[in-house]
């Protein structure tokens, strides 16, 4: 896969903004399921159960919800980022990459060392809960303690709301200014490298449109083909770990380690 890896790292010297725009397929080398692959969430639980419809239904619905949401927090939890998490860490020391934007909720961007400035989370995250009510956030590891196996999750300490962890789920809208950040970039960047994302989650699916309208280059590290191949510069059919690392080593060979930005 040497030309492959070359090809992309090409693009990447050719660049001075990137958007590494991230799916469920940089995660599953670190254990985490994706969705709607053969052995994905989908899989085990049903789609609608995640409905915030669902959530709100009362208090026997929102106990399911947290039981089933405590399962996957779970798997979340034990996770580690693995080899493509910490290329995107690399490529941000090489001074290329201006953000991530994410689908995931795993956290395992951050966790890796990418800077959480530079991360838009489209869909939010696992790692905390908000108040539907005030907004009010925790922490999740600690909230998650005092959620029972029954799934009785305690209401918020400030306004006696609803808590619920911090992702959008089914039927709630993406967050304005979330969307509106992830658009700017998308704007941005001269470089909109996908990697791990089936690209047919909208409106998230549309901003590598935003991108290449603007000029930016498109290139995509996916496993299975995805709705936009066609108008890529540059598709890559491998998993996420293995092109990331590939290319951002050939990339990182052609800076002399005195001259290679620091991270800040």
């Amino acid at each position: 896969m040497n030309d492959a890896w070359e090809a992309l790292a090409a693009l990447l010297r050719r660049s001075q903004r990137v958007l590494l725009f991230s799916g469920a397929g940089i995660s599953t080398e670190s254990g985490i399921p994706d969705f709607r692959g053969p052995n994905g969430v989908w899989t085990r639980f049903d789609p609608s159960e995640f409905h915030i419809d669902r959530f709100l239904a009362g208090e026997a619905s929102r106990r399911r919800y947290w039981q089933r949401t405590t399962a996957f927090y779970q798997e979340i939890v034990k996770a580690r980022p693995n080899a493509a998490h910490a290329a995107v860490v690399a490529l941000e020391r090489l001074g290329k990459l201006a953000s991530v934007v994410t689908q995931n909720v795993d956290g395992l961007h951050q966790l890796a060392g990418t800077a959480p400035e530079k991360v838009v989370e489209l869909h939010g995250t696992h790692r905390f809960v908000s108040c539907l009510s005030c907004g009010h956030t925790h922490p999740r590891a600690e909230f998650q303690a005092r959620v029972t196996p029954e799934g009785v999750a305690p209401d918020c300490e400030r306004c006696g709301g609803p808590m619920k962890p911090a992702t959008i789920s089914f039927g709630q809208t993406l967050k304005p200014e979330v969307l509106a950040h992830a658009q700017t970039e998308a704007e941005r960047c001269d470089l909109f490298l996908v990697v791990g994302s089936s690209l047919v989650v909208y409106p998230a699916a549309n901003l590598p449109v935003v991108a290449a309208r603007r000029g930016a280059a498109l290139a995509i590290v996916n496993l299975e083909e995805t709705p936009l191949d066609g108008y890529a510069q540059l598709v890559l059919r491998a998993p996420a770990g293995e092109a990331l690392s590939g290319a951002v080593a050939l990339l990182a060979a052609d800076v002399p380690r005195s001259a290679a930005p620091r991270p800040s």
